[in-house]
């Protein structure tokens, strides 16, 4: 088995981030997002897709959306506000961070949390980054019991 090179995980995150994002803001159908993000490379955030662990930016894209009302069930409890008042960039980080918390086992909750700190601080408002966190070690700590 190929060891994975964590900077084309951290590009696969990015690269997710930006198809998840466009799925909630368009509806298009996530198939046509994902073949246009990777025959396309003007579109991508991430230019070179050599840097990409495209396997994994696919188990993160179809799973998320597959399980997207799991998730979203998983971290609800946790908010301190309405579901609808999140950020769509808060909304689709908190899906990929608890989709790694839940489903990748390989990864631990630790790298799964910063990873999307990363992406909050990258992409998201000014503080969102400290709100992700919080929410995610609550979500790390909750699936730790189960």
């Amino acid at each position: 088995m190929a060891k994975f090179k964590p900077k084309a995980r951290t590009a696969a995150r990015k690269l997710a981030l930006q198809a998840l994002y466009q799925w909630h803001m368009t509806n298009l159908n996530i198939s046509v997002i994902e073949m246009q993000l990777l025959e396309d490379p003007d579109r991508l955030i991430i230019q070179d897709i050599t840097k990409i662990d495209v396997p994994y930016f696919k188990q993160l894209l179809n799973g998320i959306y597959q399980q997207f009302n799991e998730l979203d069930i998983a971290y609800t409890p946790l908010l301190d506000r309405n579901f609808n008042e999140l950020d769509p960039i808060e909304l689709t980080i908190l899906r990929l961070g608890s989709y790694e918390l839940k489903y990748c086992k390989d990864i631990p909750f630790k790298v799964a949390i910063n990873e999307a700190v990363e992406l909050a601080k990258g992409f998201g408002a000014e503080q969102s980054h400290k709100y992700i966190n919080s929410i995610l070690d609550k979500l790390a700590q909750q699936l730790a019991k189960n």
